[in-house]
């Protein structure tokens, strides 16, 4: 009788050893909650994404996403730079993985703001190790200062003039009405003169001779191929 019990003792230990070890797994593989948000704001942009955020072949995906509208793509980014806010708040934004999708979340705001938080959120992902996080450092950057009227410095902001136009002028109530149409991209407002090509490269923005051919592709209806220098990602 007690050996029974003390096999039926053994057996217990052993489930409950293997029900912990099956629950620690799950917990290491669990998705972050930062990660969650990156996901939905690539994937609401039409970027075929896992459920880990690593990039799929559009041969493997069976429903591959589509660009939302502009309305509901602004709600959702709204929705996500809240809830980003609340997890930096709780002091659940703690890891490089963490800042750099807090940070691509950011760049897509609407307010100067919300870009120079996003380099904020970058360079700190940088800090911790993520090296990666430079491009979207530089791009922040880039993005806020346009936003503000000034001339980016990298060279990571492809837009088409009129937009661009907006940008420099939409304090100046007689250009804006006077403006018409263009045709084309273009990076300016651009102090292409700043940094040489050397910090750039260092922060995976390609050099001014790439950028000037990735325009082109842009101008062509392309996504030019020369977006990134060869070895990076972002």
């Amino acid at each position: 009788m007690l050996l029974k019990s003390a096999s039926l003792a053994l057996l217990a230990a052993a489930s409950i050893s293997v029900v912990c070890v099956q629950a620690n797994q799950q917990e290491g593989s669990a998705i972050r909650l930062m990660r969650q948000l990156y996901v939905q704001d690539q994937r609401d942009r039409g970027v075929l994404l896992s459920d880990a955020g690593d990039a799929l072949p559009a041969a493997v995906a069976s429903n591959p996403p589509v660009s939302l509208p502009d309305a509901e793509l602004n709600k959702n980014d709204a929705a996500r730079r809240n809830k980003v806010r609340e997890l930096l708040r709780a002091g659940q934004v703690t890891t490089a993985q963490d800042f750099h999708d807090a940070a691509f979340i950011f760049q897509h705001g609407e307010m100067p703001e919300d870009y120079l938080f996003a380099h904020i959120l970058a360079v700190e992902a940088v800090v911790k190790g993520d090296s990666r996080s430079k491009w979207i450092s530089a791009a922040t950057l880039d993005r806020y200062l346009q936003a503000i009227g000034q001339a980016q410095v990298f060279g990571t902001q492809y837009s088409d003039r009129d937009f661009a136009f907006v940008i420099r002028h939409k304090d100046n109530p007689a250009a804006m009405k006077a403006h018409r149409h263009e045709d084309g991209m273009t990076q300016q407002p651009y102090d292409d003169a700043l940094m040489p090509d050397v910090l750039r490269l260092d922060f995976c923005v390609p050099s001014r001779a790439q950028q000037k051919v990735n325009l082109k592709e842009f101008e062509a209806g392309r996504y030019p191929s020369g977006i990134l220098p060869p070895g990076c990602t972002r």
